[in-house]
């Protein structure tokens, strides 16, 4: 990635935002509106700075329009065959305390939107989980439950809880298995796309930011981080997946309205 060492420009059609923000404010100008802003940004210090950057939560973030993430290239259907479904009745997650909890028990007794991260420290991931606790009001009133499910260890769960102030539930995989189930891709040329380089940008200019920290552990860095997450709309029934989203590349979100009219109709 020649381009990682260097800065580059780009140009975006910036949409105003209506959170309360000075910047918003600005781009909300008849003037932004009217022509492409140009934007410079060090790709050093957005993916390859030495630096540990900590994600503090409403520092510099921007409120998130979920209907703004969407033509996703990823895979989502309806159709989990049994022999995943089989596969899933064995696996397990950790809470936060470190309890084994199979993991169709998340959605056994109730419907449940359940987010798959790249794993604990990813910015794209930071960034998903709050673009999915936005429509939690949506969730909470359909009784469905928020989960997002991490390949890592109980600790770097814990330390995501606390850096993002997740509203829902997390969980920690450590040996991927879930993923494996779910037979999520994997590799260097899912993580280092165009599209994900635009997006990790993205998510640095709304404030977000990697812990290198997390991401540099023994067991992310001995896996390459080049795992790929998804999302599944499931319950209530162990074996009841009613909907899956495959990402084909980091930061692959899908619409938000497809999420909810699984989830909430």
């Amino acid at each position: 990635m020649a381009a990682s060492l260097r800065t580059i420009s780009f140009q975006s059609t910036v949409r105003p935002n209506k959170a309360k923000h000075s910047t918003a404010a600005c781009l909300s100008s008849k003037a932004a509106r009217q022509r492409n802003l140009h934007f410079s940004v060090d790709i050093k210090e957005v993916i390859g700075s030495e630096s540990k950057f900590l994600f503090s939560p409403g520092l510099g973030r921007r409120s998130i329009t979920p209907s703004a993430i969407s033509g996703s290239p990823g895979t989502a259907s309806s159709m989990v065959s049994e022999d995943t479904t089989s596969l899933l009745d064995s696996v397990e997650v950790l809470d936060l305390n470190g309890k084994a909890i199979p993991i169709s028990d998340l959605w056994k007794d109730r419907k449940a939107v359940v987010a798959f991260a790249r794993h604990f420290g990813c910015v794209l991931c930071r960034r998903r989980a709050d673009f999915l606790a936005s429509k939690k009001d949506r969730m909470d009133a359909s009784g469905v439950a928020l989960v997002l499910i991490g390949p890592g260890s109980v600790d770097q769960a814990k330390a995501f809880s606390s850096q993002t102030q997740f509203q829902g539930e997390v969980y920690a995989d450590p040996s991927h298995s879930s993923y494996k189930a779910l037979s999520f891709v994997s590799g260097v040329s899912t993580t280092f796309t165009p599209g994900a380089g635009l997006k990790i940008i993205q998510s640095y200019m709304e404030g977000y930011r990697q812990d290198w920290g997390l991401s540099f552990e023994k067991d992310t860095r001995t896996r390459g981080g080049w795992q790929q997450g998804g999302i599944i709309v499931a319950g209530p029934g162990k074996s009841n997946i009613s909907y899956i989203h495959k990402d084909k590349e980091a930061g692959d979100d899908p619409d938000i309205e497809d999420i909810l009219k699984a989830c909430c109709l």
